[in-house]
């Protein structure tokens, strides 16, 4: 009896020494931080003082890696457990659900979160959440084009816009995530339609969205689909350039297509809690308001001060009810078809 009683607590002792010399993934995952890594896909020019702001108020440094969503999503998934990084940013919310097909995302259940991103604007399942916003809109030459002339995104398909309209790439995220909402607004067969017409109207197609504008301004064409920002930016270095923003679809049920940069926190992360408020601290309105300051993109929350440039271009109503994880499930679907149209 007295020999069991030894061995039992000898197991004890054991058992209780070799947990307390292994720390666990929880307890690593739950220690502070003083330091957060950020793989990100948005400019260095667009988050670095947002970053600083975030280190002068907590005292966590922001240090982050740059590079396009892929490659990112590639280096994390090469890096493994051992990866550096904390939290994926990216610009757009096919990357972020791409990142969440990869199995790189931690699913995250936070209140603030909830109430600071609508569910539009944050994947269904809680591994990403937006930070800012981004309106795809048409733009037009104020001296070839009427406004009555424009309507909708469908309308660019017609006839009458024949030789008159530029395109960026289709290999350009962006419109991958707006041809996805098309079909998920139209349905394949008419999605198709449109886009079909689109390539048939097009004069060219440009590699980015301000060869686009600088193509309409000139009168190389007289219509395309940007990013308001690019707009923003060109019109500040010359103010006097012919072009105007239109948002389409206002009469319909959906509205202008938005997109987001948002962010996620990946499951390798050492320092999960850290990251958890950092996201949370991202989807502030304060952070919201330097997000529109910065870029001239829209905050999450319409009430958060816009920029000077963003508000002087109106108000539009959004489409709200395309939850941007679609964006991401749709986008195989959105760039076969763009691919059978010949979109290059």
């Amino acid at each position: 009896m007295m020999r069991s009683m030894l061995l039992l607590c000898f197991l004890f002792l054991h058992i209780k020494a070799t947990a307390t010399a292994t720390p666990t993934a929880t307890a690593t995952a739950t220690a502070t931080a003083k330091e957060l890594v950020v793989y990100t896909s948005r400019k260095e020019h667009l988050i670095k003082d947002i970053f600083q702001q975030y280190t002068q108020e907590t005292g966590v440094s922001i240090k982050y890696k740059t590079g396009s969503s892929a490659a990112l999503i590639q280096t994390i998934k090469l890096e493994g457990q051992n990866s550096p990084a904390d939290i994926f940013m990216a610009v757009d919310a096919g990357s972020l659900w791409h990142a969440t097909n990869e199995n790189l995302l931690e699913k995250v259940n936070s209140g603030v979160l909830k109430i600071n991103v609508p569910n539009h604007l944050r994947d269904t399942q809680g591994t990403w959440y937006g930070l800012s916003i981004r309106a795809r809109t048409i733009v037009y030459n104020t001296k070839k084009v009427k406004e009555s002339e424009l309507s909708t995104y469908e309308n660019l398909a017609h006839k009458n816009w024949k030789n008159r309209l530029c395109l960026r790439t289709s290999k350009k995220v962006y419109n991958q995530s707006l041809v996805a909402m098309l079909i998920y607004e139209l349905g394949l067969v008419k999605a198709k339609e449109v886009v079909a017409g689109w390539v048939d109207n097009t004069v060219e197609i440009f590699s980015n969205d301000t060869a686009v504008l600088k193509a309409i301004a000139s009168g190389q064409c007289d219509v395309g689909i940007v990013n308001t920002y690019y707009y923003g930016r060109l019109l500040k270095k010359d103010a006097k350039l012919p072009l105007k923003l239109f948002w389409p679809n206002q009469k319909d049920s959906y509205g202008v297509h938005i997109n987001i940069s948002g962010a996620g926190l990946l499951k390798n992360s050492k320092f999960k809690i850290a990251g958890l408020k950092f996201l949370e601290w991202l989807s502030s309105k304060k952070a919201q308001a330097s997000f529109a300051q910065i870029n001239m993109e829209y905050p999450l929350d319409f009430t958060v001060a816009q920029s000077d440039e963003t508000a002087r271009w109106g108000k539009f109503k959004a489409n709200t009810h395309f939850n941007l994880t679609h964006a991401g499930k749709l986008q195989k679907e959105a760039i076969k078809l763009m691919q059978e149209v010949k979109y290059k």
